[in-house]
């Protein structure tokens, strides 16, 4: 009969003992694209239920602007102005106030301690969020530009740019939003930051420029929406510059970046705290 060793035994205490004093492995890290599309599909599931009061909201307060306008304006330029402006409009009640909001409220309940501890880069935190709050005015958008083509006679062959204006001015609002949120110390200065935000965004977005004092478009030329509208404004025209409107949505989509590229800044910078 052999003796064997207690050592030497896979299931010894001793050897578990060892291999529980070795370095653990750590799983691989997790990759950004895979963790924003889980996260874009969380956030899209849970505002899910809120998905018809802010379609509701968001279209028909840009449609009531444009009726109350039609008062106002005939044609031409203004009216290009207020029927971009108020389709941007859109985009900008959720994906800056409404976004706000929710950073402000996630930020003062703790809920940032919670994606924390989750295995995802900080970036697909705010671009999950940011996409999912940008995804519900895509119908509103839509309807409102529709609407108001048809309030104002303006031509309907070229609403196909919608396409690459509302995901871009979505994200540069989103961004800005998701930063004024994470912040703001109290959700409710959030609020405010987000409610004002929007005010700005109707008063230089909807209304023409032309009528506007200079200081104003100065800071009209400083809101990231701006571009947007421009770039959806000049598509009305017999002959569209496309130069200019893609110049348009470029700048927008660069302050896209950058105000995403703060947001996901302002995450870290709370998550930590």
């Amino acid at each position: 009969m052999s003796v064997v060793s207690a050592d030497v035994l896979p299931g010894s205490a001793l050897a578990v003992e060892e291999a529980a004093c070795g370095p653990a492995e750590l799983g691989p890290r997790a990759r950004l694209w895979p963790s924003l599309v889980a996260v874009y599909r969380a956030q899209l599931s849970r505002a899910r239920v809120a998905r018809i009061p802010l379609l509701f909201v968001a279209t028909f307060q840009s449609i009531g602007i444009m009726i109350l306008m039609r008062g106002v304006v005939d044609g031409g330029g203004e009216a290009r102005a207020v029927v971009a402006g108020s389709s941007v409009l859109v985009v900008a009640f959720v994906a800056l106030n409404l976004l706000a909001q929710y950073f402000g409220q996630l930020r003062a309940s703790g809920g940032l301690d919670h994606y924390a501890t989750l295995p995802v880069p900080p970036a697909a935190v705010v671009l999950g969020a940011a996409g999912a709050y940008a995804s519900f005015t895509v119908p509103g958008t839509v309807v409102t530009a529709v609407f108001g083509c048809v309030l104002f006679g303006l031509p309907l062959a070229h609403l196909w740019i919608l396409v690459a204006v509302i995901p871009l001015a979505g994200a540069a609002l989103a961004g800005l939003g998701a930063a004024l949120g994470l912040l703001a110390p109290r959700p409710e200065l959030a609020t405010l930051l987000g409610q004002l935000g929007m005010s700005a965004a109707l008063l230089l977005g909807v209304l023409p420029a032309d009528r506007m004092p200079e200081v104003v478009r100065l800071a009209r030329d400083l809101l990231p929406s701006t571009y947007g509208v421009e770039a959806f404004a000049r598509t009305f025209g017999p002959d569209p510059d496309w130069a200019f409107v893609l110049g348009d949505l470029a700048v927008c989509g660069a302050v896209g970046v950058i105000s995403l590229g703060v947001a996901t800044w302002a995450y870290r910078r709370a998550a930590v705290r």
